[in-house]
């Protein structure tokens, strides 16, 4: 009999069999908690000491808090008002004090009552409302509240309910206070006791680590702060070991797939492009190199994340990998996330092999192979053809789209995919392409994007790492600067001399803009009446549209100006892209399709609008387009926000380094791993809730090599029941596929 699932059901019962329908309504709709096992895992945020007050001058704006505060002061003021019988209208100022600071409390109409009675002088509670500015003052309009001391019984009752010292502040939302989410968890609290524990005795005895049931009680009910730091210590250890354990037996099972070996011939394709290059490549891709074609020949499929600084030469050493197959008798494939990316990518490789890519044709090299093209938007004649050359085998290589994917592309012998900016792409279509090689092909996944090594081994812990960082000889650094549009607006004219001047040098400049601005604007936003204050504060994005219209009229005069944007048709996306590597255009105003791949080593100088509105990671790769050449690159990063905001904070971060990898770890301290670990990491349920990414990399990188010997040992888990229950949980039916096609 298997008494696993017996031991697990009080964890599975649903939370309103438990609580009540109404409280486990808003729990699953607001907070995403539906059963007991889920509100066990719903941690405190942070804990109150009884005799310690919160700062009061640290409170967020616009967010909801939780503070532990004692009245200081309340008055009732009484006054004309057209809405409160006989014209009178009362409002209760309560002011709170915790000796850091001072804070307004303010209830209007029939709700003073209560709190009249309740909050005398000296009175202490825990207060919960959203904090925002009234007359420059903070305030809590109506909080809730919930007295810590006093005679009443309902008082002595909630101090009792937080057995110890210290209060759970839990993650909350208007509907629900955090000191209701504590009294649901107490309700809750014995069936940790049934918790089935993930770890192997011999890791966590190993590890001293505390069971999982004593630390669920600790966290929740912690008598010292010793208590809570044992509990953090358990569960970030389930997080990591959990998620490791998976991609450990994503890395086992596709090691056990056979794949065919692709070596390059020693006077082949690869060798005759080599001695072509008018350039030596860098150590760091010539080390990648090493690796790349060392997975290629191997008999099981590579799966190999390829991270580059922007501007490290990605595409050559990829370019490299893809020729090596051809050399082996095989077909590479290049899935670009754009139209614009996809036919940039054939018009650089194209360039980059001269003859060796005219295959078949006049003039083409002995051993030259076909280069093809296939997105959704090319003619039928142009694609039919492009599609006849791979299935015979004609063309070695083929850049697209997700057109690659469709049901209609069939290969000849499919031997590599390399796939470019992998954060675009769904699993469902790299599976797809995936799935067109006759045995599973080897697959490289470049990204632009500099991951910290413990994302990387998070969310890519499936794939190897290889890592360029060197950018090639004779790239100049990019100056980048800040400029305040709305406190010095001299700083932007300037800004738009500068790009005279640049392109007065025979050199190019880019524009980008948050949005497009034509037809696009949603009108039901268009209707709303606002005052001047959102006017300034919630003004729409800049837009392409606009931006140019007043450039060629105002600052830009007499300059070509042109736009590109993602809804454009794409043969005039290309048109615009051949006249501005040509040469032809001074000034391309465009939206973020310009991020990734862009190649116009003439273009020395980019000014970002609204720069605020883009993230850390996406500032860096847009940067990444200027500078491509010999001569210097100059990036401005154009806001109106005041100087002291942490939008304005996260600019002068960029301006800083030009370091990648750098900028990615503040722009994951600063959105924190949701965003980050993306698809991997959705859903209440599943997402890290106490493992921070970048504060816990050694947990981390102990985890997955505990968790590669215990997969190493008993790959279905077998002898671990606890640890294939977690995995369940972790793995619903959506997630077991993510993993399984990543």
């Amino acid at each position: 009999m298997d008494l696993v699932p017996a031991l697990e059901e009080p964890l599975k019962q649903p939370l309103k069999s438990v609580l009540g329908p109404a409280t486990a309504k808003v729990m699953a709709e607001h907070l995403g908690l539906h059963t007991v096992g889920d509100l066990l895992h719903h941690y405190p945020r942070r804990y109150e000491e009884r005799g310690q007050l919160t700062h009061l001058a640290d409170l967020p704006m616009d967010e909801h808090v939780t503070v532990v505060a004692q009245v200081a002061d309340a008055r009732l003021h009484t006054f004309a008002s057209s809405k409160a019988p006989r014209g009178k209208g009362q409002r209760l100022e309560v002011t709170i004090t915790d000796g850091s600071g001072r804070l307004q409390l303010v209830f209007f109409g029939h709700g003073v009552h209560k709190p009249h009675k309740d909050l005398l002088p000296g009175t202490r509670a825990l207060f919960a409302g959203k904090a925002s500015v009234f007359n420059r003052r903070l305030q809590l309009a109506h909080p809730a509240y919930e007295l810590l001391h006093g005679d009443t019984d309902e008082a002595t009752e909630a101090v009792d309910s937080w057995a110890g010292a210290l209060i759970p502040i839990y993650p909350a939302t208007a509907k629900l206070e955090s000191w209701k989410i504590a009294k649901a968890v107490q309700t809750v609290l014995p069936s940790a006791q049934e918790a089935v524990d993930p770890l192997p005795d011999s890791l966590r005895e190993g590890r001293g680590l505390a069971t999982l049931p004593e630390a669920l009680l600790k966290i929740h009910r912690p008598h010292t702060k010793a208590d809570i730091e044992s509990a953090r210590d358990r569960l970030k250890w389930d997080e990591a070991f959990v998620l490791q354990v998976a991609l450990a037996r994503r890395r086992h099972a596709d090691a056990q797939l056979p794949a065919v070996p692709r070596r390059p011939s020693p006077d082949g394709l690869l060798t005759t492009f080599d001695a072509k290059l008018p350039f030596t490549l860098t150590e760091g891709q010539q080390k990648v190199s090493k690796e790349i074609f060392d997975d290629l020949a191997a008999e099981h499929p590579m799966h190999r994340l390829l991270q580059g600084e922007v501007g490290s030469g990605k595409t050559m050493v990829a370019l490299r990998a893809m020729l090596t197959v051809v050399d082996a008798g095989g077909q590479a494939a290049m899935l670009a996330p754009t139209e614009v990316l996809a036919q940039q990518h054939h018009r650089s490789i194209t360039e980059m092999m001269g003859e060796l890519a005219e295959g078949g044709m006049l003039g083409g090299a002995d051993r030259a192979t076909k280069v093809v093209l296939l997105t959704g938007s090319m003619g039928t004649a142009a694609r039919r053809q492009a599609l006849l050359d791979l299935v015979t085998g004609e063309a070695g290589l083929v850049i697209g789209t997700h057109a690659l994917i469709e049901d209609k592309v069939q290969f000849h012998d499919l031997g590599l995919v390399v796939v470019d900016e992998q954060h675009r792409f769904g699993v469902e279509q790299r599976d797809a392409l995936r799935g067109k090689g006759k045995q599973p092909p080897h697959l490289l996944v470049m990204t632009a994007t500099p991951i910290p090594r413990t994302v990387a081994m998070t969310v890519f812990g499936d794939l190897e790492t290889s890592v360029l960082d060197q950018l090639p000889a004779g790239r100049l650094p990019i100056a980048s600067h800040v400029v305040p549009a709305a406190d010095k607006p001299h700083f932007l004219a300037r800004a738009w001399e500068r790009v005279r001047e640049e392109v007065g040098n025979g050199h190019q400049a880019y524009v980008v803009c948050p949005r497009i601005g034509d037809e696009e604007d949603d009108p039901k936003k268009a209707g709303k009446k606002k005052s001047p204050e959102d006017e300034a504060e919630k003004r729409p994005p800049l837009a392409v549209v606009e931006m140019a219209e007043q450039l060629t009229r105002g600052p830009l005069q007499g300059l070509k100006v042109e736009i590109l944007h993602g809804r454009m048709h794409p043969d005039d996306k290309d048109a615009v892209m051949r006249r501005f590597a040509a040469g032809d255009t001074d000034v391309l105003v465009a939206t973020t399709v310009i991020e990734v791949g862009v190649n116009v080593p003439n273009a020395t100088v980019m000014v970002i609008m609204d720069a605020d509105r883009f993230g850390v990671s996406q500032l860096h790769q847009l940067r990444g387009r200027v500078g491509r050449g010999s001569a210097a690159g100059l990036c401005l990063l154009v806001s109106e926000m005041p100087e002291a905001s942490p939008a304005r904070q996260r600019l002068n971060s960029v301006a800083a380094t030009l370091d990648g990898f750098e900028l990615s770890r503040i722009d994951l301290e600063q959105r924190r791993e949701g965003d980050v670990l993306g698809q991997a990491q959705s859903g209440a349920r599943t997402s890290l809730r106490m493992l921070t990414v970048i504060d816990d990399e050694e947990i981390i990188a102990e985890a997955r090599e505990e968790a590669a010997a215990v997969v190493a040992a008993d790959p279905d888990l077998d002898n671990l029941p606890g640890l294939r229950t977690a995995l369940d949980s972790l793995l619903d039916e959506e997630r077991e596929q993510y993993l399984d096609k990543g």
